[in-house]
């Protein structure tokens, strides 16, 4: 079977697949087997003891000094960024 598709799915597809690190060819036959394909998932959520258990393919880890060079740091001083951030907001009017 041949499915050609339109030129903005197709960049759409492509762009994805280059972020995911995989081919064009392998992202489209991953979703089309996921929604297509019938599979024990539904026993396999049964015998998931946590919620960790059933979502492990799906949760992963991101270290921000993939994005940002050094590092984001969003772990240090949540709670005084948080503060700042509500009173920026109040000074605004906007809460």
């Amino acid at each position: 079977m041949r499915i050609t598709l339109t030129p903005d799915i197709e960049q759409a597809v492509n762009e994805y697949a280059r972020i995911q690190g995989t081919t064009p060819e392998l992202l489209v036959l991953g979703t089309l087997r996921s929604i297509f394909l019938l599979t024990d998932k539904s026993v396999v959520t049964e015998q998931c003891e946590t919620l960790a258990d059933m979502l492990h393919e799906h949760i992963g880890v991101l270290h921000s000094s993939e994005r940002i060079p050094g590092g984001a740091r969003m772990s240090e001083d949540c709670g005084t960024k948080f503060t700042k951030g509500l009173v920026r907001k109040r000074e605004q009017g906007k809460i």
